[in-house]
Parts: structure tokens; C-alpha cells; sequence
């Protein structure tokens, strides 16, 4: 199994945009978080959030192969489920429908990050204080972030987890993430 130090160099070799790299790390702590609540493997979790973009830069203009070509890079990198989720994260597109926990938690874990990410960007603390009530406002605001999948968020439901909760989980995630980021 790839080592995270590993997807690290496979991301700057795919070119990631630095936008699209700190959404990388942000998907990492949302999966590692949503993978200590559930009980499974953290460190399998976090690399799928890591890696799930990893073929964006070759795909941005074919977005049906986007997920396809990253599971065939990531091909003995990690397994088979990591594999299918990152096909599944952009199943509209792909064809892949998300069946597993973790496809579900991929495809609500990556798409959450944008609209965090939005939201601390309006907010003078950032996301320090954040609350999931200031986000699930602006789930409502479909002028906000409008990109964000909204519907995919709310597929926390299928991974399991009640959406007060999974925003909560994931802001916590985020916040833990980006203070770390700010001490390295």
C-alpha cells in the first residue's frame, strides 16, 4: 500500500493547483475523522481522501474519465475499495454508483470541503467557532458555493451518519487540519 509521503509526491507529480491540493488535505482529515467514528482503517480512509483527485489535472476536460483514470494510477497502490470509491466520488459522471460505506463517505466527505471551505472564507474567524446551523444555512443558499453538490452531502445519511452530526465531524476535522497545516 502506498505511504502517505508517497501520495504526496504522486500529487505533485499529477500537477495539483495549490486550490486543489489543500482540498486534497481537507478530504484526508474529513475521511480520517468519519473512519475513527465508524471504526475502520483510519490510514486507508485518510489515502483515499488524499488521492481521490489525484488524475484531476489530466481530466479536467474529459470529466467522465475523472475517478476512472485515478483508480488505474492507484491500481496496487490501494485496494480494491479505495478504488471504487474514488470512481464512485464522481459517479454522475463515471457511471460508478457509490454502494459501500466508504463510497458514500467519499462522496460526502470531498464535496463537503468546498462548502466549508466557502463558509470560513466569509467568516472573520475562519473556521474557528463554525457551527453546522451556519452551514446547513448555507446548504439552503443555492447561490452559494453553487458548484457544491448538495444532495452529495447529504449522502452522510448512507454512510451512516445524521447530517448535524457529519457537519460537525467535519468542521472539527477541518479545523484540526488547517491548525496543524498553520504549525508545520
Amino acid at each position: 500500500m502506498i505511504k502517505r509521503s508517497e501520495a504526496l509526491e504522486l500529487l505533485a507529480q499529477q500537477g495539483l493547483s495549490p486550490a486543489l491540493l489543500q482540498h486534497s488535505l481537507a478530504s484526508e482529515a474529513v475521511l480520517r475523522a468519519l473512519a475513527r467514528h465508524f471504526g475502520e482503517d483510519e490510514e486507508l480512509w485518510a489515502l483515499t481522501g488524499l488521492l481521490h483527485d489525484v488524475d484531476y489535472p489530466a481530466t479536467a476536460e474529459q470529466p467522465e474519465r475523472h475517478g476512472l483514470d485515478g483508480a488505474e494510477l492507484l491500481a496496487g497502490k490501494l485496494p480494491e475499495p479505495c478504488l471504487a470509491a474514488i470512481r464512485a466520488h464522481n459517479g454522475e459522471m463515471t457511471g460508478c454508483a457509490p454502494k459501500s460505506r466508504l463510497d458514500y463517505a467519499l462522496r460526502c466527505g470531498e464535496t463537503v470541503t468546498g462548502l466549508i471551505s466557502a463558509a470560513a472564507r466569509m467568516r472573520p474567524t475562519g473556521l474557528d467557532g463554525m457551527e453546522p446551523k451556519s452551514i446547513k444555512k448555507k446548504m439552503k443558499d443555492k447561490a452559494f458555493a453553487a458548484s457544491v453538490n448538495r444532495d452529495n452531502i447529504r449522502q452522510c445519511a448512507d454512510a451512516g451518519l445524521e447530517l448535524d452530526a457529519f457537519l460537525a465531524l467535519a468542521i472539527a476535522a477541518m479545523a484540526a487540519q488547517a491548525a496543524e497545516g498553520a504549525t508545520d
